[in-house]
């Protein structure tokens, strides 16, 4: 058998494992899901345990006939538990999606120490970031604090149960809130603020970083962020490239060799390597806004390619009918997260396939407007190539309604899966195996020129509506 590699990249509904040869062709894909609970109106969690289990569900059926090279992770960002000196999880997974922090983190936003932190980490101050989520922790449940001996992800507990390390990667570290991007370190005055030391965290290393498996002898690769890994998988470090990821969130990045930060507090910055850094803005509100609309409320038993094909023949703008799709607060670029989803210009004419349009239309409308943030000149924007990833890259109908939005061309690779390849791309730069990956190109996705007044139109409308999030906010809406 020729020599694999596996590229596990660990999700906020389930983990992904997949098994490529050198060139990026896919050998063997498995998945493995797992549940998300909502013990409160604002909380969003998971069991450590039964994500842990469908990572090593994953590898058990990958490595069933032979060993792989290595074995490279890409994780979901922003996820925090507690967890004592034994290891042993002293809280749930509070996920990305968690607002139970939103009082405190608006409280710090609008301080002049808010936006020092801001400086130090280009991390807006928001719920969705660790450390928030660990303020939280502190003035809610200080007895757990008292016993917590690791403050980490769920990257992190992953690797800490396979070579009994706590460690994590710079580009995850990077995205919690607690990292100087200057330094690459732990921010010793954000700390302070939370009244932890370094010793409460995880030690930063590359993404290059690799250990032998303590059950298993395989060599794991520390690996990185999913949308760092994502960029990087579909030949988006380069300049010249936009990266445009929708799967259950969602996010456009562009590639920085130095840390960016925004005067608005609008965008975030990631490391990756060496002078590789990401501007990005990301959303909640992704195909999780479609899983919405179909399993809760149309009730439809229809496949989604069923519906993406009914939407398919209502014309651009879905006549009139516009949804912003704030159901679970908002990150970029408005970051509010008690935001709400609005339905606007519903007439007796509407349906089902105009809805559904409609939210396609709408997800697509808050990432143009992180895009026009991150690329501010439209003429330079559009001789972009916009890399698509995630798992609307499944969609022709959603891609070219991508083209046609941005105003772009949009690519997709052969490989979709831009992540698990991004992480297998960083195993090789571990070992030191010297392949160039090819970024094959499998569609491409040209603008309708005729349409960009249409969605321009619209998404002026959506941003107006969008800013009047804060009126219905503060009539308890």
């Amino acid at each position: 058998m020729n020599p694999f590699y596996i590229g596990i990249d660990i999700g906020t509904t389930a983990t992904k494992g997949i098994a490529f040869e050198a060139d990026g062709s896919i050998i063997q894909q498995v998945v493995r899901g797992y549940a998300m609970y909502h013990a409160n109106a604002d909380w969003s969690t998971q069991q450590p345990d039964e994500v842990l289990a469908a990572v090593l569900a994953c590898i058990e059926q990958l490595t069933a006939d032979a060993s792989p090279v290595f074995i490279s992770f890409s994780s979901a960002m922003q996820s925090l538990m507690a967890v004592d000196a034994q290891g042993k999880p002293l809280t749930d997974l509070i996920l990305w999606a968690d607002n139970r922090a939103s009082a405190l983190a608006d409280e710090l936003k609008h301080s002049a120490l808010g936006r020092s932190f801001y400086q130090s980490t280009g991390i807006p101050i928001h719920t969705f970031a660790p450390m928030t989520k660990i303020l939280w922790l502190k003035e809610n449940q200080p007895a757990i604090v008292a016993r917590t001996a690791k403050f980490i992800g769920i990257k992190e507990y992953v690797w800490h149960h396979l070579t009994g390390e706590y460690v994590t990667d710079s580009s995850m570290a990077s995205g919690t809130g607690l990292m100087d991007l200057a330094t690459g370190t732990w921010n010793e005055a954000i700390l302070a603020h939370l009244s932890i030391s370094p010793e409460h965290l995880p030690s930063i290393q590359a993404a290059t970083y690799s250990s032998k498996g303590i059950e298993k002898p395989f060599l794991f690769v520390l690996g990185a962020g999913d949308g760092a890994l994502a960029n990087l998988g579909t030949g988006a470090m380069q300049a010249g490239k936009m990266s445009l990821t929708i799967g259950t969130s969602g996010a456009v990045r562009v590639p920085v060799a130095t840390p960016f930060y925004d005067e608005q507090m609008r965008t975030q910055c990631y490391h990756l390597l060496d002078n590789q850094y990401l501007v990005l803005g990301a959303v909640n509100n992704g195909a999780v806004v479609l899983q919405w609309l179909k399993e809760d409320l149309l009730a439809s038993e229809q496949s989604y390619e069923s519906l993406f094909a009914q939407a398919e023949a209502i014309a651009a703008g879905a006549d009139g009918l516009l949804f912003v799709p704030y159901l679970l607060g908002e990150r970029a670029p408005i970051w509010d997260a008690n935001a709400k989803g609005l339905l606007a210009g519903m007439t007796i004419h509407h349906t089902q396939a105009h809805l559904v349009r409609a939210t396609m239309e709408g997800i697509l409308y808050g990432l143009l407007s992180i895009a026009q943030i991150l690329v501010p000149d439209a003429s330079i924007r559009m001789q972009m190539d916009l890399m698509a990833s995630g798992g609307f890259a499944k969609s022709e109908t959603w891609l070219q309604m991508a083209a046609d939005i941005f105003q772009m061309k949009v690519q997709v690779l052969q490989t979709t899966e831009g992540s698990c390849w991004g992480a297998v791309m960083i195993g090789f730069q571990a070992i030191g195996l010297a392949i160039k990956p090819r970024f094959l190109v499998e569609k491409t996705f040209y603008p309708n020129t005729a349409l960009a007044n249409v969605y321009a139109q619209q998404h002026e409308k959506f941003k107006q509506l969008s800013n009047l999030r804060a009126k219905f906010v503060a009539c308890g809406m």
